[in-house]
């Protein structure tokens, strides 16, 4: 069906032929040719390897743990773990690099190997291309028998991760504590249900229920945690009376709200009430990818800091924080990154910060939402066919809106006043992806259809 090489790993859906999908032989030539790449740049022989709750995880965790022991690397083997727990167990273990092996929002049927380097970040484009290189070529030399590496299991690393986010500077666990939340948790049948409570119970959060706790990969539902997806979360949480809803992902970098009377605090807004908060207590700049909401930038702004834009994907945007020196960013699909954390987007520390404001601010999450600029993006998609000339499409829709201003750093960006589309094919699925932002909903539909039209009639 599927098998995508970009920026955000190896991505595909499992079985069927090798080089089309996530094939046994496409994981162990992969992981062969990232772990070669380790040893040829001299990095620390040590490997991080954990997985979310996905039905193939097992699976391709046995496939990648073996690949690395064979080339003599030794793997410490955190198993069921989330994308932010990976990358901080790297840095804790004094470890070469990391793989985590999760499809993050994509359906059951897709798994992938998210590549990490030695501070816990994902690889650069200039070691991808050589990983890939590598692969092509078959490149690989395996260790003998008297250097096999060995692999180790750690149970210690979520605590670790929650105990850092417990003592991070502007998390204030005697306020949440204090403020005695009743929360309302989607797991989607996958890792969450195991660090969302734990992180709960650390903050002082006794009052909770778990929905789609059964860690088994059978999503309940569709994992992306879109409105369309949470309307059980969100029964929950006004039969429960709950103060508010948590859904995250499968593998817990992606996070949103549920408010107190059902409605979404939107994903988009995740990461502007958050930077909201930071930006109260420590003056600086701000970053998101240019498909999220111009709520950030206003949000930066009023606290008297700047705001910069990156092209998507989340190595883009950790990129562009790091030249700005900025204070707080991520995603407008819910993903956080706080630098002096770690260079990762993190739902866990998201939600420490989120309950925190909301205790402080002595709000409620509607209220809070409220208190906040109102922007409407309409999120769309088209699947690709095999042998679309993308560059081609887009092209002949930049022809078409020419006396528009446009920005073609990441696909194609038309702004129409204080409006604006963008289109840009995915790192994580054979689609395009069209999004349109306006002060009105219907608009920014509006928007978006007529785009999409033009695509279709181009295409």
């Amino acid at each position: 069906m599927a098998l995508i090489k970009s920026i955000s790993g190896i991505r595909g859906t499992i079985g069927g032929k090798t080089g089309d999908n996530l094939t046994p032989l496409d994981i162990v030539k992969f992981t062969a040719a990232f772990g070669t790449l380790l040893i040829a740049e001299g990095a620390t022989k040590k490997i991080v390897v954990g997985r979310d709750g996905r039905i193939s995880g097992a699976i391709v965790k046995d496939l990648v743990i073996s690949t690395l022991k064979s080339l003599g690397l030794n793997v410490v083997d955190l198993d069921y773990s989330t994308t932010p727990t990976v990358e901080m167990a790297i840095v804790f273990e004094n470890a070469g690099g990391g793989i985590i092996l999760t499809a993050s929002h994509n359906p059951k049927e897709w798994n992938a190997l998210k590549l990490l380097n030695s501070k816990g970040e994902f690889i650069s484009n200039e070691q991808g291309e050589k990983i890939l290189d590598i692969a092509e070529k078959e490149d690989f030399v395996f260790a003998s028998v008297d250097k096999l590496g060995t692999s180790t299991m750690d149970d210690s690393s979520l605590q670790k991760h929650i105990e850092a986010i417990v003592n991070y500077e502007l998390v204030d666990v005697a306020a949440i504590k204090k403020a005695k939340f009743k929360i309302v948790i989607d797991a989607v049948n996958s890792t969450g249900a195991i660090a969302v409570p734990e992180l709960l119970k650390a903050l002082g959060v006794k009052d909770f229920e778990l929905l789609n706790g059964e860690v088994n990969g059978k999503f309940a539902h569709n994992p992306e945690p879109l409105p369309q997806h949470l309307t059980g979360l969100s029964s929950e949480v006004v039969k429960q009376n709950a103060s508010l809803g948590i859904a995250v992902d499968p593998d817990v970098d992606r996070l949103c709200f549920v408010c107190e009377d059902g409605t979404m605090f939107g994903e988009e807004y995740t990461l502007v009430a958050v930077a909201d908060y930071v930006l109260s207590n420590r003056k600086g700049n701000t970053v998101s990818n240019m498909s999220s909401t111009r709520a950030l930038k206003d949000i930066t702004l009023k606290h008297g800091g700047e705001y910069f834009s990156s092209a998507v994907g989340e190595v883009n945007v950790v990129n562009k924080m790091k030249e700005v020196n900025a204070v707080i960013g991520g995603e407008g699909n819910g993903g956080i990154i706080v630098p002096d954390l770690h260079y990762g987007r993190d739902a866990l520390i998201g939600i420490a910060l989120f309950l925190t404001q909301l205790a402080k601010a002595k709000k409620t999450a509607k209220q809070l939402r409220n208190s906040f600029p109102d922007y409407f993006i309409s999120k769309n998609k088209i699947k690709l066919e095999k042998g679309v000339d993308v560059k081609s499409v887009f092209e002949k829709i930049r022809a078409k809106y020419k006396h528009q201003p446009i920005n073609i750093e990441d696909g194609l960006k038309i702004e129409f006043d204080t409006d604006w589309v963008h289109l840009r094919t995915s790192n994580t699925e054979p689609i395009i992806r069209i999004y349109a932002e306006s002060n009105f909903e219907t608009t920014a539909d509006n928007i978006a259809k007529r785009l999409m039209k033009d695509i279709s009639e181009v295409m």
